[in-house]
């Protein structure tokens, strides 16, 4: 007969745990699909843009737009990952989140608010990601 040292596996913790999976890869997703809509609409020439003078990262919109549509992509692909539950998908997924939030820092100047709520957002992902753990018993 043989036997085993570890315990077995708890069927409550296991369940909060795919819980809160979800709960972070759908607050990724939410990430990268907010970023790939800002993004578009800066390539689309939107006046919903504020550009000021003398700002130090300073491009055109259409370039900041395609560096948030292909951010928010990868973000998006990472959040299938972490859907699927593969393991390359949490560090990728912390990764994509603080460039996200260097990339909203620096387009702060031109559309604040959109910009704070993906930093909030990516602060929750990346604490979200970075304090589960699927094996806690």
């Amino acid at each position: 007969m043989a036997h085993t040292t570890g315990s077995p596996r708890n069927p409550v913790a296991q369940g909060v745990a795919a819980v809160t999976s979800l709960g972070v890869a759908v607050l990724l997703l939410t990430v990268g699909v907010l970023s790939i809509l800002a993004g578009g609409s800066a390539v689309a020439g939107d006046d919903l843009f504020v550009e000021g003078r003398d700002y130090l990262y300073q491009l055109d919109t259409t370039t900041w737009g395609w560096v948030h549509i292909v951010v928010g992509a990868l973000i998006v692909i990472a959040a299938v990952g972490l859907l699927a539950g593969a393991v390359w998908a949490r560090v990728t997924a912390v990764f994509l989140a603080a460039l996200s939030i260097i990339g909203n820092f620096l387009w702060l100047p031109y559309y604040p608010w959109w910009s704070i709520l993906v930093i909030v957002l990516d602060i929750v992902v990346i604490w979200a990601v970075t304090t589960w753990t699927p094996d806690r018993r």
